[in-house]
């Protein structure tokens, strides 16, 4: 198959037959859908940035594109809200060809597909400071869920989706343990393909559990916390022994010298979703949720937003948030 450049297609045509075969229509811009009477939007928005978000010597196009769309659409589940339309502008460098665009494209339209996008649009512009990725969705929520989210209380649980601490060792270990991928293959992968369960929503709303509050976890688990904190009014308890762990984190942890908490607290990049759950709901939700992990409660104002040690120690969260 010859192969084109991009001053050969010039941009219209690139879209174009990016475009081909996708099942997605182009130049559709602006996206937007109808939102149906007793539903509200959602929005979010990511960019990527090459050498600060990632770095092209190791990371696989394709799953670079995966991944870039599952870093906004983990904004919409949290928000108990459904995929709609989804917009992406990539700045491309002169370092980059058209096939290498579209290896990255086919990862955003894989994604796209696997969580239930109805529009897709796409944006080339020139770059002088490398690969730029800028995604931007938009979801529904039903406000019958919004109004059935349960009113917070202290002692409502605090639940994570996976392991915490897994993408910023498997990013530790791509740049200073090359050589041993593989030993380390499942935190690798969590930085790499970070994944999400399209389902999720739909497995709420079917088991009747409407958590008080969600956040995406992409800054470490402290920033997740202090914005718990700052927008439901209560103080937080984390207990450090209750945090999920990839099974290899305290020996690579060991070897990088780097404590396998302080990354799940500030590392980063984990792709996972934190929920306030109902404590009355802890039975069930045990029962339906297995990839969840209960990591905590809220507590009273002044308690403040805690980490506990498994002596019982108390230590205060902070958080840069980069």
């Amino acid at each position: 198959m010859e192969e084109h450049t991009f001053a050969e297609l010039g941009r219209v045509e690139a879209v174009r037959q990016l475009f081909e075969g996708t099942g997605y229509r182009p130049f559709g811009e602006p996206l937007h859908f109808e939102a149906k009477s007793g539903e509200y939007v959602a929005c979010a928005s990511k960019t990527l940035l090459e050498g600060v978000d990632f770095n092209l010597v190791y990371f696989p196009l394709k799953h670079l594109g995966y991944k870039s769309v599952i870093k906004a659409t983990g904004e919409l589940y949290a928000v108990m809200a459904r995929p709609r339309t989804l917009s992406v502008v990539l700045g491309v460098s002169a370092k980059l060809d058209y096939s290498q665009i579209r290896e990255l494209w086919s990862g955003i339209v894989a994604a796209a597909k696997e969580h239930g996008y109805e529009s897709l649009s796409l944006e080339l512009q020139p770059s002088r400071n490398g690969l730029a990725i800028s995604i931007a969705v938009s979801g529904a929520c039903p406000k019958l869920t919004g109004v059935r989210r349960s009113k917070a209380h202290s002692k409502d649980l605090i639940c994570v989706s996976g392991r915490l601490g897994a993408a910023y060792f498997g990013q530790q270990v791509l740049e200073r343990k090359p050589d041993e991928l593989e030993k380390y293959r499942m935190m690798v992968g969590e930085y790499i393909k970070p994944e999400l369960s399209p389902s999720l929503v739909s497995q709420l709303e079917n088991e009747e559990i409407y958590p008080s509050y969600g956040y995406f976890v992409e800054n470490g688990l402290s920033d997740a916390i202090l914005r718990l904190s700052r927008d439901s009014g209560f103080g937080a308890k984390i207990y450090a022994d209750k945090i999920p762990f990839e099974g290899n984190s305290f020996a690579l942890g060991k070897e990088l010298d780097i404590d396998p908490v302080s990354a799940a607290m500030n590392g980063g990049d984990d792709c996972r979703i934190l929920f306030v759950i109902p404590i009355l709901s802890l039975e069930k939700f045990r029962r339906e949720f297995q990839t969840f992990d209960i990591i905590g409660h809220l507590a009273l104002p002044d308690v403040g937003s805690v980490l506990v040690t498994p002596d019982g120690l108390e230590h205060p969260l902070t958080s840069q948030g980069w």
